[in-house]
């Protein structure tokens, strides 16, 4: 992995996977994941993208600053991401915390967004006050076991949680810093899209998982309604659909991004 530094002094870590002369598609993560919660997508995408994966501040290889994050700070990290990299526009793919940045992108630099692909994600998850007391919880927490369970059943069914690739899930979850946990849901509590999403003008595709219990179809119908004409999907799964049904998610997303205008 390589390293650029932000405007605030925080290294973030990315890679390129494929082809050069491929169109970029930049990947953007769940909360308490880094760059490999991709892994299993790389060899379908990039028959026909360059990925551009990167772990967000709080997580993976990059900085793990301390206090609050904020949805704009989140965004404008991947801004000067791709300053740093000289590239104008990409295509963004997101899921969870990581399509709420992507929201973020499509707002306010839509220059630089071309097809947006949304998935287990949503516009609001409030009310805010609701946040305080994991925020609160997960600090004062000796380590990140009981969050890491707490994560793990939400975002994968039962029969899969003895799996290889969720284990790798599992020891991610107990290496990621618990700063970048609770920073990373401060910006989850403040963030609210729901009139602003309206402004996306990107080719949008809205996937759900018809199980997933974090981020629920409705959230996907309301961004979905939200932005002008997004396309709307589901898929059996709960959470990680890239991980659960790898497959038909990897083909609605090619199937969205290479399609005829």
């Amino acid at each position: 992995m390589d390293t650029t530094t932000t405007g605030d002094g925080v290294r973030i870590a990315y890679r390129f996977d494929g082809e050069p002369d491929k169109p970029v598609l930049l990947l953007s993560n769940s909360i308490a994941t880094d760059l490999h919660m991709w892994d299993g997508q790389v060899p379908a995408l990039t028959e026909r993208f360059r990925l551009l994966r990167y772990d967000a501040r709080g997580h993976g290889g990059s900085d793990v600053p301390g206090g609050a994050y904020s949805l704009d700070r989140l965004g404008r990290d991947v801004v000067e991401l791709l300053d740093a990299l000289d590239l104008p526009r990409v295509h963004v793919l997101g899921l969870s915390l990581g399509g709420i940045v992507a929201q973020w992108l499509a707002i306010h630099a839509p220059e630089r967004v071309d097809r947006l692909a949304l998935s287990n994600t949503a516009a609001y998850l409030g009310p805010p006050r609701q946040w305080d007391r994991p925020i609160a919880e997960v600090l004062a927490a000796p380590d990140m076991r009981a969050t890491a369970e707490t994560f793990l059943g939400n975002w994968f069914p039962a029969h899969l949680l003895g799996d290889e690739v969720v284990e790798g899930f599992r020891r991610t979850l107990l290496a990621t810093r618990r700063e970048g946990v609770a920073g990373s849901w401060a910006a989850v509590r403040d963030f609210d899209l729901r009139r602003t999403a309206a402004l996306i003008g990107s080719p949008t595709l809205v996937l759900a998982g018809q199980h997933d219990a974090v981020t629920t179809p409705a959230h996907g119908k309301e961004i979905a309604s939200i932005v002008p004409g997004a396309v709307y999907a589901e898929l059996p799964a709960k959470h990680m659909p890239s991980v659960e049904v790898p497959a038909r998610f990897a083909d609605a997303v090619l199937a969205f991004l290479t399609a005829r205008v």
